[in-house]
């Protein structure tokens, strides 16, 4: 069994999580689309660590997409997203990029993959940058 910790951006929320990761999932649905502002989201799933606030609870919001499961937990004040406790308390998602520690779990899969952004193909072929191009 592990601990992760982690922080949204503005550094208000901070967290704690022990427990293993089950699976963690490249979705690509519309809903994840948005939420991410990219081609998808990268969450973790576990169905047995246990979530800690360790500050800033009261700068968490949630919401859910009225008539779909699809939810995700936010800071009010910077926007970054954070785990998000779902199915009744059965289930934690854990935005990959909200971790502070370092992980070793690799993605298990890509999924809605029928949603997938037309752009999103082939981008290992593109240009890339150590930092901000000049």
């Amino acid at each position: 069994m592990s601990d992760n910790y982690g922080s949204c951006l503005c550094g208000t929320v901070k967290f704690k999580i022990t427990g293993d990761f089950e699976s963690f999932y490249l979705c690509h649905c519309e809903h994840c689309q948005k939420d991410s502002g990219s081609a998808h989201a990268a969450n973790l799933f576990s169905q047995s660590a246990v979530l800690v606030w360790q500050a800033g609870e009261n700068a968490i919001r949630k919401f859910t997409l009225p008539g779909t499961r699809h939810s995700k937990s936010f800071c009010k004040l910077c926007g970054s997203a954070l785990p998000n406790v779902q199915m009744g308390g059965a289930l934690l998602v854990v935005p990959a990029g909200s971790l502070d520690s370092k992980f070793t779990i690799r993605p298990t899969a890509h999924i809605f993959t029928s949603s997938r952004a037309t752009w999103d193909s082939e981008l290992e072929a593109i240009q890339e940058f150590d930092t901000f191009p000049k």
